[in-house]
């Protein structure tokens, strides 16, 4: 059982016959009146995010995710496959279960499948990946007087803001949570 008081980001309970995972909390105790938890919680089954405040006493019983280490080996249509590395069983998934962030995902790479009590419902990728720039402008000296930033393909397609220094060619990291930029790798 966890308590609403004891709410942090990451954890999940069960709730109105659902299975709920927090993505923010605040506790707030106002001048007058009962401190409660304000919260915004995500269906993980059906990927619904709903804000909601509880009493910091209320109960409710832990949902046990399951969270296993899986190679993404290729796509075929709508369908996501991926290895698991001990049994070297092929799992598929569809592409509704997989986040946004996933596009910065290619083939091998290891992410985390979550599931709870055998149905999948999300995919993970490493919070910090490294890829190719395979197409940006080149950067001009002089163009520096800000942080300037220009558009950069990489090699899955996707398309983040760089510094004027990088190339084509280049290894970067970017942070798959926030879709940025983070150094060359």
């Amino acid at each position: 059982m966890v308590s609403a008081g004891d709410f942090r980001n990451g954890i999940t309970f069960e709730m109105d016959g659902g299975v709920w995972q927090i993505i923010e909390f605040q506790h707030v105790k106002p001048g007058k009146g009962a401190a409660f938890v304000r919260t915004k919680i995500r269906n993980v089954i059906l990927g619904s995010v709903v804000e909601r405040t509880f009493n910091p006493s209320d109960k409710f019983p832990t949902a046990y995710v399951e969270r296993k280490e899986m190679a993404y080996s290729y796509n075929d249509g709508d369908l996501y496959y991926f290895m698991d590395s001990e049994s070297y069983e092929l799992v598929p998934i569809n592409a509704s279960e997989l986040d946004d962030n996933f596009k910065f995902v290619k083939e091998d790479m290891v992410c985390k499948i979550l599931s709870y009590k055998g149905k999948v419902f999300g995919v993970e990728p490493p919070n910090f990946v490294e890829l190719k720039i395979i197409k940006t402008d080149p950067g001009f000296k002089g163009d520096t007087a800000t942080n300037t930033l220009k558009p950069a393909t990489l090699e899955t397609g996707v398309e983040v803001r760089v510094p004027l220094f990088i190339d084509e060619g280049e290894m970067i990291q970017v942070d798959t949570r926030t879709g940025e930029y983070m150094s060359r790798a």
